[in-house]
């Protein structure tokens, strides 16, 4: 499978048969999006607590699931969301609200767990922290000690309670793989705080997945905290050159010095990355610590199906694959067009699945969207790129120095398109024919490309709009500055090819007309000359013969 999406609960077969009413938290957030579908898969009945459910509108899901609002510091909205829940899952916290997210986190674990106790709810799930045996809970980081007292607060409750403590959840958009992503894309040489050398256990968020599901089904008489982890045990360090060798960069030198502070950390990762110094100061505290399994109670109940858990280099490979075939769609797509691959959840934060580069161009066109159709249909080949020749020209050529396709490959058929055809040096990704046509290229880039082609309104007469966007999605700091220097060029290159798609719809509308003019005069001008007297109008209706020639 090419996405992060579980194919199976892997709970016990005597576990989890009678569906279940389900109540998630967080469900706009990381893993509680990605937790709602797989509790469907497993026949349950979902129930979303959202402080605002019009996030949760565009889900694919949303129509299988109850969606109410409330906040679980709210005791009214919580005790309304609890009503008739079996199960319920906490996947929500205040990390990056501010300074005082440990005493929101502490607030809300107890209203939630007060009102799951008076509704009568048979269990809890709390999603939390890995932490080390060895150290205090007042050693801890703030982020650590934070996960650690809510899931006391939640097994105090007096509600049967699984805590679950994970480490590096690793998973296209996670804060934790993002951040570890980045530094190693974007620096090929890192100066890097001592922390990189922390042990650490990283668990592939498909396993944490399937073992939220499978503790629906937890006995009566479970209360208490599991630690949950891959099959590997790695420092940061070899996180990130095994992170390296899967997406196939090169060998990146690291140099650890011991002057960074968690304060100075946090500022050189949002300065590398786009995770928030907010989140990212916290996570990089809790690096300082050893994050390893003490022991895997949990597969007692929730046993592993063949090949879990996964490895660090498929969970990742797992990511990443994500992230080139899903993530930028994210960026592009929207619900009013059908057809495009699945998104990546929404929930994702902003700055996940990485940096995407965007030219986008728009221009009316006064055609009809049929006509307008017909000339992106055509692109490519011997048609041409509707701008600079020159410049497509000298970009195959360099493409084929590099030993790239360049244009060479032309096209399949003039005048239409399928997946997966080849088209100079793209390829046909997407086709919603009279509407939509997505390219991926294939020629030799430090990142990935996309071009977008699309026709909009039209409906009712009303007017009709070319939709244009080129999206660039860059691989380490190569790629960035590859966009930065290219980027001079796009007003010529992307900006003529919109003006001259659009021009090129008008003059076939042109021509058009014009020869339906002509048309008109030729077969006036020939009744003009030969006009049809009684006699020949009954000759041709055969009421009379031809006279004969002589």
């Amino acid at each position: 499978m090419g996405d992060e999406r579980n194919t199976g609960t892997g709970a016990h077969p005597s576990l989890g048969r009678h569906s279940l009413t389900c109540l998630v938290t967080g469900a706009s957030g990381y893993i509680g999006g990605r937790l709602v579908p797989e509790l469907l898969a497993a026949g349950h009945r979902v129930r979303c607590l959202a402080r605002t459910p019009g996030k949760l509108r565009d889900h694919p899901w949303a129509g299988q699931v109850e969606i109410v609002q409330g906040d679980v510091t709210d005791a009214a909205s919580t005790a309304a969301a609890m009503d008739g829940v079996d199960v319920a899952y906490y996947l929500v916290h205040a990390l990056g609200t501010g300074d005082d997210f440990e005493r929101t986190d502490r607030e809300a674990a107890r209203v939630f767990g007060e009102q799951a106790r008076r509704a009568d709810v048979r269990r809890l799930v709390y999603l939390g922290g890995l932490t080390p045996a060895s150290v205090p809970e007042t050693e801890l980081s703030a982020h650590l000690r934070s996960r650690a007292e809510v899931g006391r607060i939640l097994m105090d409750s007096g509600v049967p309670t699984a805590v679950l403590r994970a480490a590096v959840i690793i998973g296209s958009g996670s804060a934790s793989f993002e951040m570890l992503r980045y530094l190693t894309e974007r620096l090929p040489v890192m100066v890097t705080p001592r922390w990189v050398h922390t042990r650490i256990q990283p668990i592939a968020v498909r396993d944490v997945l399937r073992i939220l599901v499978g503790c629906a089904g937890l006995p009566p008489d479970v209360n208490r905290a599991f630690d949950i982890g891959g099959p590997e045990v790695l420092t940061y360090l070899e996180m990130m050159r095994r992170y390296a060798v899967v997406a196939e960069l090169p060998r990146r030198l690291i140099l650890p010095v011991p002057v960074l502070t968690p304060g100075l950390s946090s500022h050189w990762v949002g300065l590398v990355t786009p995770v928030p110094a907010s989140i990212a100061r916290p996570l990089t505290e809790s690096l300082r610590h050893e994050v390893v399994c003490q022991e895997r109670d949990i597969e007692k109940y929730v046993p592993n199906p063949p090949g879990h858990p996964l490895g660090f280099d498929r969970a990742v490979a797992l990511a990443l694959q994500r992230i080139r075939e899903a993530q930028v769609v994210t960026r592009w797509s929207s619900a009013s067009v059908p057809g495009a691959p699945s998104d990546p959840l929404p929930t994702d934060p902003d700055w996940a699945g990485g940096s995407l580069y965007t030219d986008l161009r728009e221009r009316e066109a006064d055609v009809a969207p049929g006509a307008l159709w017909q000339v992106i249909e055509a692109i490519g080949g011997e048609n041409g790129w509707y701008s600079f020749p020159l410049a497509w020209a000298v970009r195959g050529r360099l493409d084929r120095l590099v030993g790239g396709v360049g244009l060479r490959r032309g096209r399949r058929d003039a005048r239409l398109l399928r997946a997966g055809d080849s088209l100079d040096f793209w390829r046909v990704e997407e086709i919603e024919r009279g509407r939509l046509l997505r390219l991926r290229a294939e020629m030799r880039l430090p990142g990935l490309a996309w071009l977008e082609m699309q026709v909009d309104g039209g409906e009712d007469g009303g007017p009709v709009r070319y939709r244009q966007r080129a999206l660039f999605h860059p691989r380490g700091l190569l790629g960035h500055l590859y966009w930065w220097s290219v980027a001079p060029f796009h007003a010529i290159v992307f900006g003529g090819m919109a003006r001259n798609i659009v021009k090129t719809a008008a003059r076939a509308r042109d021509e058009a007309r014009e020869q339906e003019r002509r048309r008109e005069r030729t077969a006036a001008g020939t009744a003009s000359a030969h006009p049809v007297t009684a006699e020949d109008s009954a000759v041709r209706t055969g009421r009379r013969r031809p006279p004969e020639r002589s």
